[in-house]
């Protein structure tokens, strides 16, 4: 069953958790609510992909989502692929989370980044 995130998050903050995966291995990138997105830095993702997760809002609302993916080149990272999600958020049961599996391809070589991406309540 669904929930609103409204509803299900209206006394807690929640935390986004996103599974990168690249060349068999997975990094999970935690991220909560803040008021100004700009200095969250991505992750480097195995020297051929940067990750950057963005939630903003408050501490119990969010307001919206954002999910970069970049592709490592030789003069500076380049964007290949941005997500938004915007509020009011529907949470599936589904082990894929809010956003299923997404994969991004890069590069010459068409290299493959899988990532997905969850909100859960934060422990107090």
């Amino acid at each position: 069953m669904a929930l609103l995130l409204g509803s299900a998050f209206a006394h807690a903050s929640p935390v986004l958790r996103c599974a990168v995966t690249y060349a068999g291995s997975t990094h999970v990138i935690e991220t909560h609510a803040l008021a100004d997105p700009y200095p969250v830095a991505s992750v480097d993702i195995a020297g051929r992909f940067r990750f950057k997760a963005v939630m903003v809002g408050q501490a119990e609302r969010i307001d919206y989502i954002k999910l970069y993916t970049y592709l490592e080149t030789p003069r500076q990272p380049m964007l290949i692929h941005q997500a938004t999600y915007h509020s009011p958020f529907t949470i599936p049961s589904a082990p894929k989370g809010f956003t299923g599996e997404q994969r991004v391809y890069g590069g010459p070589k068409e290299r493959e980044m899988i990532y997905r991406c969850t909100l859960q309540e934060a422990a107090p």
